[in-house]
């Protein structure tokens, strides 16, 4: 038990360092979200624009489905193959992404399911050489797959999409067993609350249902080759490393450990991989402000919720958020979501290009010049980005920290240097871990917590201040 009239406690946190040593990683490769590309008359000038920003190692486009459709319409199909062979033509790796149009084109029951996977494999038998199909998109958010909680308050979206993703591996593998099933896609936050109208779920919540059903289906086989991931910041003006509170629900590209920590706990032990499943970031989007210069080529209203940034500050977001996926060691990809701004300024006005599709925002030059130095094999400076404190919420007895950690706790008696009791525990990342109890006489104690995080190797630090009670 803790001592009665305990009179101390400290925190000490020793921070996530550099990620451990292992086996020597592809560099990562950094793309762009190009819907440009389904369109024949615009396919050169995009992956034109693409190298002239110095992101065109990958690239992702999108084809949508309506229930009842078994097969991709075949004009459609032959505008997706010639950009695709376009884009592998210059150098480029094509992400295919397929999702239901909106959420009243959800997928729920067998039928639709199978629909679906047909739909999807025969799309990737018509275009021979793609290498990534992505399933999905943000089926944590109502806006895209409803519903998303049953009758009784169960998350119905993470098992049905478990279901669809299931069913769409079997199929896609069938017709083209090299080409890899990339799953998740998940938004970056969601506030787990029923019958808020904008229903939503957290994506650490949407991740471990999505393990839960993959558990219950005993399925001997993954669901998925890849995890794909829209680490966005709540707002354009927030930095990509800001890290968020380990009980909080948005996780963001500097959260990396506790996305990991949650797959791991989601798929560990089963034939899906879990922790060392390759991580695809297929949207990263910082938003700038329009110049008045460039204002006609836009329509509409900027949300206030937005927060839009300078093209100055958009690059150095941007650069910020390429070195962190190249330190993070399971990334193999990030894109920015887009390459081009879109025309309405209710949508994104993320690109490094204006509306017209042609005009450089000056935050180019300096997004190929990040692009370039990040994408290397071995990338410099992953020790000081990854190293400040761990973030750590310790009270009423319990700890949680936002990366799987390790813990000591030492109890030293008031005026003595001496450990009365040291007492050691691990805690996974969001988790409220409850701490040991020491069996001490009541007394006036300095307790000491130091926590590292396991998934790094921590350069160790601690700090301790009594309070007094």
């Amino acid at each position: 038990m803790r001592p009665k009239g305990s009179l101390v406690a400290l925190l000490c946190a020793a921070a996530a360092c550099a990620a451990a040593p292992a086996a020597a990683r592809a560099p990562l490769a950094i793309g762009a979200v190009v819907p440009e590309l389904l369109d024949p008359g615009l396919q050169a000038s995009t992956v034109a624009a693409a190298k002239r920003a110095g992101v065109a190692d990958t690239a992702r486009v999108t084809i949508t489905w309506q229930r009842g459709q078994r097969t991709i319409d075949p004009g459609l199909l032959s505008d997706l193959r010639n950009g695709i062979d376009r884009a592998r033509a210059a150098g480029v790796d094509v992400y295919l992404d397929a999702y239901p149009a909106d959420s009243s084109e959800t997928p729920t029951t067998a039928a639709q399911q199978a629909q679906f996977a047909t739909w999807l494999a025969g799309a990737v038998k018509g275009i021979p050489g793609l290498r990534h199909v992505i399933v999905g998109n943000e089926p944590n958010l109502n806006l895209f797959w409803a519903p998303q909680f049953g009758p009784a308050g169960q998350d119905a979206a993470a098992a049905g999409y478990e279901r669809l993703l299931a069913r769409t591996y079997d199929a896609v593998k069938r017709v083209a067993r090299r080409v890899e099933v990339v799953g998740g896609t998940l938004a970056h936050s969601g506030t787990n609350k029923r019958g808020t109208g904008r229903d939503t779920h957290s994506p650490a919540r949407f991740v471990l249902d999505l393990g839960s059903a993959y558990r219950a289906s005993h399925r001997t086989k993954p669901i998925m080759d890849a995890f794909s991931y829209h680490p966005y910041m709540e707002r354009a003006d927030l930095p990509p490393t800001f890290r968020h509170n380990p009980l909080a629900n948005p996780i963001t590209i500097a959260d990396y450990g506790r996305l990991v920590s949650v797959l791991d706990r989601a798929f560990g032990g089963t034939a899906q991989k879990g922790r060392t499943l390759p991580l695809v970031y297929d949207e990263f989007g910082v938003e700038a402000r329009v110049p008045s210069a460039h204002g006609e080529l836009y329509s509409g209203k900027e949300p206030p919720t937005t927060h839009p940034v300078t093209e100055a500050t958009q690059a150095r977001y941007y650069a910020d958020a390429f070195h962190l996926a190249a330190c993070q060691p399971t990334v193999r990809t990030i894109m920015v979501f887009r390459l081009i701004d879109s025309p309405f300024l209710a949508s994104f006005q993320s690109g490094v290009f204006y509306a017209d599709r042609h005009t450089p925002k000056s935050s180019l030059a300096a997004v190929r010049t990040a692009a370039g130095r990040f994408r290397a094999a071995s990338v410099t400076g992953c020790a000081a980005l990854l190293a400040p404190r761990p973030i750590v919420d310790w009270k009423r007895g319990e700890l949680t920290c936002d990366t799987d950690c390790a813990f000591v706790e030492t109890y030293r008696r008031t005026g003595s240097s001496a450990a009365a009791a040291v007492l050691r525990g691990t805690a996974r990342a969001g988790v409220p871990t409850r701490l040991p109890r020491s069996k001490l006489k009541a007394g006036r104690y300095r307790i000491a917590l130091r926590v590292s995080a396991t998934a790094y190797r921590a350069n160790a630090f601690t700090t301790t201040s009594p309070v007094v009670g």
